[in-house]
Parts: C-alpha cells; sequence; structure tokens
C-alpha cells in the first residue's frame, strides 16, 4: 500500500510535442487549444482581497478561517442550491488536482480496492487510484459496479472535463444510492458547474451531488469538489475546496494536518472575495460565451460534430476519423487540440477543444478551420 509512482502512464500532454513543433512553423504562429488553463484577467474584486492580506506571517488554519467556511456555506446554498452544508464539512484545497489525485492514499485505498470513475475521463482520476495502489475502474453504468463491496470510492465528474456532459440529478440520485448501499464514498469534481451553456442546466443550474434532490437530508458518504480556477481565473492562486460528509472531511483535516497540506492565508482571503461576488463570474461566463460560439460554429463548417459540449470550457468534436487524425489535421492549421484517447479509450474519435485563449487568438482559430492552411 502506498504511494506508486511505477504503476503510472507517461503523461499524456508528451506526445503531443511532435504536432506541437509542426504547428510552431505555421507562418501566422500557433494557437494552444490543447489546455484548460484561464488567461482573462484575475478579478481586481480578488486580487484586492490578496494584498490586503498579504502581511501573513503566522501559519494559516489547515482547516480555513471562519470568513472562508461561511463563504463556501452561502455560496452553497446561494449558487447551487444546496442548504444547510456544516461549515464543519468545509475544507480549503491547493487547488483540485492534488485533492483528485491524492484522495485514495489519504482515504487509505491500496491492493484489493476499487476506484471507480467515468469512463470518458480526467486522467487524474485513474493517476488517483494507481498511486493509492488501488484498481481503477472506468464505467458510465451503475450496474458495473454496484454490490461490489471492493468499490470504495466513486468519481463523478458533472459537468464533464472533457465532453462537457452534466450528470441529471435522477442519474446522481441512483449513483448515490448504488455507493451508500456498499459503503462507498462519492466524491463528485463540480469546477466546471458555473459554466452552463444549453438548457436545461441555464435555467435550473448544474445539480450538485449535495442537491437534496440528489442525496435527500444527509450528506453521509458524499464529497463535493470544486474549484475557483475557472470561474474566477484563479488557477494561479490554486484555490479551492471539498465540502460534505462532516465525518470525512474530519478525517481528510486531520491527514492534512499532519503534513501541512494548507491553503496559504491571502489565498483564503482571496477566495472569500471570489465567493461573494457573483458579478464577476457572470462577465467571465458570457466571454465564454462569446468564444464558443465563434468555434462551434466554425468547427461545424470544417465538418466536425460537437456532442455533449452543453457545460464546461471544451467543445468535444469529431469527424468520425481517429483522434490523432484529427490533431494532425489541426496542427497542419497551426492549432493544437487534445486527443480523446488522452481521457480513455471510448475517446478515440474525438478532440477536446479549448475555450480557453484570448479572443484574437479564437479568431485566428476561426478563421483557419474555414480557411485551411
Amino acid at each position: 500500500m502506498g504511494l506508486n509512482a511505477s504503476a503510472l502512464p507517461d503523461f499524456p500532454w508528451d506526445s503531443l510535442t511532435p504536432f506541437m513543433e509542426r504547428a510552431v512553423a505555421h507562418p501566422d504562429g500557433v494557437l494552444n487549444l490543447s489546455v484548460g488553463t484561464p488567461v482573462d484577467p484575475t478579478p481586481a474584486v480578488v486580487r484586492d482581497a490578496l494584498v490586503a492580506a498579504a502581511d501573513s506571517p503566522g501559519y494559516p488554519a489547515t482547516h480555513g478561517t471562519a470568513a472562508l467556511r461561511e463563504a463556501v456555506v452561502a455560496w452553497f446554498e446561494r449558487r447551487r442550491g444546496v442548504p444547510g452544508v456544516d461549515e464543519a464539512s468545509v475544507l480549503p484545497t491547493i487547488g483540485s488536482k492534488e485533492l483528485v489525485g491524492l484522495l485514495p492514499s489519504l482515504f487509505g485505498l491500496g491492493v484489493g480496492d476499487v476506484v471507480v470513475h467515468p469512463a470518458v475521463a480526467y486522467p487524474t482520476y485513474d493517476v488517483g487510484a494507481r498511486l493509492a495502489g488501488a484498481t481503477p475502474l472506468p464505467a458510465d453504468d451503475v450496474a458495473a459496479w454496484a454490490g461490489n463491496p471492493a468499490v470504495k470510492l466513486v468519481w463523478v465528474n458533472s459537468p464533464s472535463n472533457p465532453t462537457g456532459a452534466v450528470t441529471s440529478v435522477e442519474e446522481l440520485r441512483a449513483i448515490v444510492e448504488a455507493a451508500r448501499a456498499i459503503g462507498a464514498i462519492v466524491a463528485s469534481d463540480e469546477c466546471y458547474a458555473e459554466l452552463a451553456w444549453q438548457s436545461p442546466w441555464t435555467e435550473d443550474g448544474v445539480p450538485s451531488i449535495l442537491d437534496p434532490r440528489v442525496c435527500g437530508d444527509s450528506h453521509e458518504g458524499l464529497l463535493a469538489v470544486y474549484s475557483l480556477s475557472k470561474q474566477s481565473n484563479l488557477a494561479g492562486y490554486r484555490a479551492a475546496f471539498v465540502a460534505g460528509d462532516p465525518g470525512v472531511v474530519a478525517s481528510l483535516l486531520e491527514a492534512r494536518k499532519h503534513i501541512g497540506m494548507i491553503v496559504p492565508g491571502p489565498v483564503q482571503a482571496a477566495m472569500v472575495a471570489a465567493l461573494g461576488d457573483d458579478d464577476h463570474v457572470a462577465a467571465q461566463r458570457e466571454v465564454y460565451r462569446a468564444r464558443r460560439e465563434l468555434l462551434a460554429g466554425a468547427l461545424t463548417s470544417a465538418g466536425f460534430t460537437i456532442d455533449d459540449s452543453v457545460a464546461g470550457l471544451y467543445l468535444w468534436a469529431t469527424r468520425g476519423e481517429d483522434a490523432w487524425a484529427s490533431v494532425s489535421w489541426f496542427a497542419d492549421r497551426g492549432i493544437i487540440v487534445a486527443p480523446g484517447t488522452f481521457y480513455g479509450p471510448q475517446g478515440a474519435l474525438h478532440v477536446r477543444v479549448a475555450l480557453t485563449a484570448i479572443d484574437d487568438h479564437i479568431s485566428q482559430a476561426a478563421r483557419r478551420l474555414v480557411k485551411g492552411p
């Protein structure tokens, strides 16, 4: 049991190097749409809060300040339709990726334990299971793991990275019921929840695993993971949190205290400001909406079909060909995209096209898609 680095796959983005070299040679330069890194300014309200808290000589609280936990509780009720989150069940994390990657290890999982994750998924769910020595199980059908006592952790990702699909209340409820029946924990990665593009999610909001319509009046065995990187352009701050079952969060808190996994005090203050200000989130959403509409139109004109993509920061596109053939086609136009194979075998006919590029680069990409190399 323990960290099992030898079992890890090669870092997938390294395999894009030859396509990057070809794209860089394009006479008008390279346009990188393969990663989801925010490029727009961090909101002034957040930067001001960071600066105001810059005099921070002492160690911050691992559990987060009272102000931060209160802000998370208020945000869940106001933005996610989740009332009654226990302040004790809120825990800030150093970005969400470290929690995704380390959660099986922090739970003490190992050989013989199974970690379920979506069939097409962000690679870190698989990596986290392997690091712990557990067995990753890609599965979208609850029947594939329901009733299996070896399943200890079930990952949900809604809205999905890379597909942009949203898991409905009914689907989430089925996952929760199956997991509770075998004593498994459900961890739901919800970091794109504020970026919905199509009905009914634009009207009703993307449901959280902690939504009472999903889990009833109890958060037992449930964790919601959220990052401010996407909604507030805070990727560089490493600002995220987890909330849910107070007992489970307490065990995570204890482990994190021992190993010093603490969100810096000024970042915690910045998180309070970000969570309390909905205006900058709405403004950034409209920036991404415009980029999405431009790219989606250009991809369709170029012969691609866009599947799912009802939320999030990516377009999940296909021409019915091998993903690497599509990657090559984009590289000839000086554009880098991510092959769907990065996210599992079921992504073999798709590419993921990110909206996270400045407006001028999105416009250039759209022109190249329509006009060719």
